[in-house]
């Protein structure tokens, strides 16, 4: 591994992010001791402690907190540094770490972050999947991909693609229970919950007629995963609420139907999310045209307008 000054700034910056040496050695693929002995070096050369180390986890001292802000900042300076001298070239380099949603990252964003790679093959390509929000600062990343509202109104944002949700069932289940007339049948039938980071379980929330409705439903079946509640949908075990990016092809097949169409889930509009326009890479900005490209084609070739009478 070259330690030259930059590759030290961003050895301490990794050590500082996992708060552990070792987790900090296996994101590097070195090995433990090669990661203490490189910190130790460093604290050698500055005359400072600049980590306490315990068995467990690695805090960074009051030496260690200042190296670290100056170090974030040198990073960030190198970094645009970089981008300026070769902004006029043709050809796009450097890393881009990209973060999006654990189902729709896999299935969407990583094969077309394979296509920009294989377009730009001189830009480095990460992609992190979380399904929680992430602060783009601390984990150096240059832009999120989220359904619905952003995490953060102070972040710049782009809309990638609208996004409506509704309310679906099997039409087995509904031959079996019956269709909702009203909001208020909701709590005589079986629904079927996905659980979303911290919203209140079971609270349903609609727009109708401009007016804000509750809802709180009993859950047949629950999951966090998006992909498992469509399932069992599809298997007849209830109703629920789906995007029509989800819903478009089992609408159009029949083997779903929207129910209580003039009540309106709020929307789940595709967001890729960044901290600055001004500083942001020719990289990035190249990414993000090339998403917005890519989702105006699906939404024109692939996903049919979705409206009560489509049913």
């Amino acid at each position: 591994m070259k330690n030259d000054f930059s590759s030290d700034l961003e050895f301490f910056v990794l050590v500082a992010r996992h708060g552990s040496l070792t987790a900090a050695a296996r994101a590097l693929d070195i090995t433990p001791p090669a990661a203490t002995k490189r910190l130790t070096l460093m604290e050698e050369r500055l005359g400072v402690r600049l980590v306490n180390r315990t068995t467990r986890s690695a805090s960074l001292t009051q030496e260690g907190e200042t190296y670290l802000s100056h170090a974030t900042r040198i990073l960030e300076q190198l970094s645009e540094m970089r981008e300026a001298v070769t902004r006029s070239s043709s050809e796009l380099r450097g890393q881009l770490v990209i973060n999006a949603t654990l189902g729709f990252g896999r299935t969407t964003i990583a094969p077309l972050a394979s296509e920009f790679a294989r377009l730009h093959p001189h830009v480095e390509v990460d992609v992190e999947l979380t399904d929680r929000p992430v602060d783009l600062i601390e984990g150096r990343i240059d832009m999120a991909i989220r359904f619905g509202e952003l995490p953060d109104k102070r972040l710049n944002a782009r809309r990638l693609m609208s996004n409506r949700r509704f309310l679906c069932a099997s039409p087995r289940y509904l031959e079996r229970f019956g269709e909702p007339k009203t909001l208020a049948d909701l709590a005589q039938h079986r629904c079927i919950i996905h659980k979303q980071n911290d919203d209140a379980y079971g609270i349903w929330r609609f727009m109708h007629d401009q007016h804000n409705e509750v809802m709180k439903v009993k859950g047949a079946m629950a999951s966090n995963d998006g992909d498992i509640v469509l399932g069992w949908a599809i298997d007849g075990h209830g109703i629920l609420i789906r995007s029509e990016w989800d819903l478009a092809k089992y609408l159009e097949s029949g083997r779903l139907k929207v129910v209580l169409p003039e009540f309106n889930p709020p929307s789940a509009d595709l967001y890729v999310y960044y901290l600055n326009k001004k500083n942001q890479s020719a990289r990035a900005r190249a990414f993000i045209d090339f998403l917005a490209e890519k989702f105006k084609k699906r939404r024109a070739s692939n996903l049919p307008p979705l409206t009560p009478s489509a049913h």
